[in-house]
């Protein structure tokens, strides 16, 4: 004969697992209303600063869109310490002890110059460097480099300018400015074409570098570039090699701009071409343009007078000669 089942078990069994859920739900629903709390609070606060925070580059207003700054640059990094202001014709970059800033062009080009007047960081702006420049992306980039050293008062900027094809730079010249570049703006050039790169300060070239692919040296030709610049701390090295360091006392260290101009080729990288034809080549003055007699006396005078560092002369650095570009730049 089976055993007989009891029919009547306690309640209390019975709804054990009914308990068990309702005490999970409650503790999900706890702990979910604590997570939304969390994030909706964290939002307010980012919020709060991005309100409180005058420095902060925001969307720029419709009737400033078609600013320069708006319409050709992105703010790349440092966005709090960037502004654009004066209807997008004015672009600062700042240098806190937090960050430094910079900025970048919306668009590529291959072959072109391109102008901007630039009033460096004023005062004591040893440790900090100001930079203006083309490159390409990749360990084998292109660039060509404007640098602007700063010093303690008193004492001169040291502009230094590069050269990298194909990961490779190397390539340093450096000069003292005749004139205080952070009293007033200056312009400064960059002339790129497959002939040569000319480094231009107020209209006077101050160096040229010469395509030498005949005597087996690289050249920038094959990779399009955009134009960068920033402020950033180097004080590890960049005035009087690291013997002297930034003042955070004279924090936030500012850099302005204003008036850029390009005449370029424009790179697409939808269809993989440029705007520019086989026939701008011969036609299109900036592609076909070279450094005049008088104007290469000019540089000459520049290089005598203002040259500092070249590193065709450099023998500790390359105690087995210059680059073979040397002979011909």
């Amino acid at each position: 004969m089976p055993p007989i089942r009891n029919s009547h078990q306690p309640r209390s069994s019975k709804f054990v697992p009914y308990l068990g859920f309702i005490v999970f739900s409650a503790i999900f629903v706890f702990k979910l209303d604590v997570l939304i709390s969390q994030t909706i609070s964290t939002a307010r606060r980012t919020q709060e600063t991005i309100i409180s925070n005058p420095n902060i580059t925001t969307r720029p207003k419709p009737e400033d869109e078609n600013g320069t700054f708006y319409k050709q640059f992105i703010i790349a990094w440092g966005e709090p310490q960037a502004s654009i202001l004066e209807r997008g014709e004015l672009l600062q970059l700042s240098l806190s002890k937090i960050s430094g800033s910079g900025f970048q062009s919306r668009k590529e080009l291959l072959f072109g110059k391109i102008d901007m007047q630039i009033k460096l960081v004023p005062g004591n702006s040893a440790g900090t460097i100001t930079t203006y420049y083309l490159s390409s992306h990749g360990d084998q980039h292109d660039e060509v480099d404007f640098e602007f050293l700063g010093n303690s008062s008193g004492n001169p900027y040291t502009v230094h300018t590069n050269v990298f094809a194909q990961g490779k730079g190397d390539r340093e010249q450096q000069f003292f400015l005749w004139f205080d570049p952070t009293q007033d703006f200056h312009t400064y050039s960059i002339l790129w074409n497959p002939k040569s790169i000319v480094w231009y300060v107020d209209n006077v070239p101050i160096r040229e570098y010469k395509n030498a692919e005949r005597l087996g040296v690289p050249f920038p030709k094959n990779q399009p570039m955009r134009i960068f610049s920033s402020l950033w701390n180097a004080d590890a090295w960049a005035t009087q090699h690291g013997r002297v360091k930034t003042n955070w006392t004279l924090a936030p260290f500012v850099a302005s701009y204003r008036n850029y101009s390009v005449d370029a080729c424009f790179w697409s990288r939808f269809t993989r071409s440029s705007s520019c034809s086989d026939s701008d080549f011969t036609t299109k003055n900036v592609l076909k343009m070279e450094l005049d007699r008088r104007s290469r006396a000019r540089m000459k005078k520049v290089q005598k007078d203002h040259m500092v560092y070249d590193y065709c002369t450099d023998k500790w650095r390359f105690p087995k000669g210059p680059g073979p570009e040397c002979k011909i730049n």
